[in-house]
Formats: C-alpha cells, sequence, structure tokens
C-alpha cells in the first residue's frame, strides 16, 4: 500500500467531514435533534481523527537520530492510536450521554425536514469519501477480502478512514432512522435511541481500532506474502544451504526489519560468505522493497556437515 494512497484517503475524508460537520451542526441547532447532535460531532471527531492521521504521517518522516536509529515511521502508528482512542471513544461516549439524556427527557423535533435533506447530503458526501478510501484500498488489498485486508494491512491510514467511513455511514442511517420514527410518532424518545445506536457503534469501532493499532506498536511481522518472498529470496541465492531461522519486523508502516540465520558451507572462505551475503540482501530487496534493515547471521550447515 503507498503512503500516497493513504494520504488521499485521508484529504478527501477530511474535506468531506468538515463540510458535514458544519452542515449537521446547523441542523441540530434548527431541530433541537440529539440524533443530528450526535452525529455533528461525530463528524468533528472524524475530521480531528483525519488531522491526527496527517500530522502522524508528516512527523513519520523525519530522519532517523542516535535516540531513535530505525527511524520515526511507527509514529503513524501512535497517532492513529490516539485516533481510536481519544477521539472515537469521545465521540461514543458524548453520543451515548446525549442519546441516554434525550431518552429520558424527550423534546419534540421542530422543522424534521432539514435534519431528513442534511442528513441526506451527509450521506452522499460520506459515500463520495468511502468510495475514494474503497478504491485506494483495492490497488493494494489484492485478491484479500476487504476484512482480511483490514485486519493485516501494516500502514494505519486507510484501515482507519475504511472503518470510519463504514461506521459514518451506518450512524447516518440510525440518526435518520431516529429522527424518522420521532416525527412519524411524535415521541422524541426515538431520537434518543438514534443517538445511543450512534454512540454504541463508535465504541465498537474504537475498540477493534485500538487492538489493532496495539499489536502494530507492540512489532508485527512482515504480512506473510511478504516474508513468503523474503524466503524464497535467500533459498534462491546458491551459497545458502538453507535458512535456519527467520525474523521479521515493521519498524515503520514502510519499513521491514529482516534478521535471519543462514547456513553455509565449511569450505566457504570468508570473502565467499560475504560475497553472499551481499547478493542475497540484494535479492530480498529486489522481492521485497521494504526490507530496508537486513541483518544475515552465517552459520556452518550442521546438518549437511553430520
Amino acid at each position: 500500500m503507498s503512503t500516497e494512497g493513504g494520504t488521499k484517503a485521508v484529504v478527501a475524508a477530511l474535506i468531506a467531514n468538515t463540510g458535514i460537520a458544519i452542515t449537521k451542526f446547523g441542523a441540530f441547532a434548527i431541530t433541537g435533534s440529539s440524533s443530528m447532535l450526535s452525529e455533528a460531532i461525530h463528524s468533528v471527531a472524524d475530521s480531528g481523527n483525519q488531522v491526527l492521521l496527517l500530522v502522524g504521517g508528516k512527523r513519520s518522516k523525519r530522519e532517523a537520530d542516535d535516540q531513535h536509529q530505525f527511524g520515526y515511521g511507527r509514529t503513524r502508528y501512535v497517532y492513529a492510536f490516539v485516533v481510536s482512542i481519544v477521539l472515537f471513544c469521545l465521540g461514543g461516549l458524548f453520543s451515548l450521554y446525549e442519546g441516554w439524556h434525550k431518552f429520558h427527557e424527550p423534546e419534540a423535533l421542530t422543522s424534521p425536514m432539514v435534519a431528513f435533506v442534511v442528513l441526506g447530503i451527509a450521506i452522499v458526501l460520506e459515500s463520495f469519501s468511502f468510495r475514494t478510501a474503497i478504491r485506494e484500498a483495492n490497488k493494494s488489498r489484492g485478491t484479500k477480502s476487504m476484512q482480511k485486508f483490514v485486519r493485516e494491512a501494516r500502514q494505519p491510514e486507510l484501515p482507519v478512514i475504511l472503518l470510519e467511513d463504514f461506521g459514518a455511514l451506518i450512524g447516518l442511517c440510525f440518526a435518520l432512522i431516529g429522527v424518522t420514527l420521532a416525527t412519524v410518532t411524535g415521541d422524541g424518545r426515538w431520537d434518543g435511541i438514534g443517538a445511543l445506536a450512534i454512540g454504541a457503534l463508535l465504541l465498537v469501532i474504537a475498540v477493534f481500532l485500538a487492538l489493532e493499532m496495539s499489536s502494530m506498536l507492540v512489532g508485527e511481522s512482515a504480512v506473510p506474502e511478504q516474508t513468503d518472498a523474503i524466503r524464497a529470496a535467500l533459498e534462491s541465492e546458491p551459497s545458502v544451504t538453507r535458512i535456519i531461522h527467520m525474523r521479521t519486523l515493521h519498524t515503520g508502516p514502510d519499513e521491514v526489519m529482516v534478521a535471519a540465520k543462514i547456513a553455509v558451507t565449511g569450505t566457504d572462505t570468508a570473502a565467499s560468505v560475504s560475497d553472499a551475503i551481499n547478493a542475497a540482501e540484494a535479492r530480498i530487496r529486489a522481492a521485497v522493497p521494504e526490507a530496508r534493515w537486513i541483518y544475515l547471521e552465517p552459520d556452518l550447515d550442521r546438518e549437511t556437515s553430520a
């Protein structure tokens, strides 16, 4: 997945959510709908999410230094984790509070047609943002299902935007249902139920994202396709008789560290082993360009010797 693709999806989502938030606040001011207020806060949270992702992407490009010798690539994971914990949870908890308040102290909606128009516009704009994220994801997910892509992706931006936009569309449907039932029945509690549903949805997404981002922060290996390509590259080097063991680690969304112990024969000279290692490194980088840090340790092929 390219960084440019993730940035494009983030920018598209930021533009859409900023416009949506403004219209939703206007609709809330006119209608007094809790569902509209919850959706407005949701859009503000989403806009803040996108700003944080853009800032994280920019800060991750800093050059490596003595204190951070593998660079700042994981900064993108930190900002994505903040997105999942702070903004999603704040939006979700606020929606739950507003929904609970409106359910116990229901109020009739005024000018519900305004809410319907704004929700319709918001659905169109969110669909545009969601379509952009899907297009960018399709460029790199290959034959994977979207669910598997979201779970296995090592770049945080597109999975976050995909879940944000999907959650936003479902939340808009909840709001539309709540406003519709409140208008038809004259019972404002339906509006509160809509806000409660939006809050619960946001919290579910927040928990899922928090688990995914925390796993990335701890450190995840290269995806299976990359691992297989690295192993094949090593095994294709004639001087490498076998791979004794190999470990991979993402030091950032677009950077992989490879550490492997490779077996060589006892008759190999130091010069030939050095040439083999250099050739193996070149093969790995050709197969997996993200492999930035490669450490190969030669050892005698004791199985062959025995």
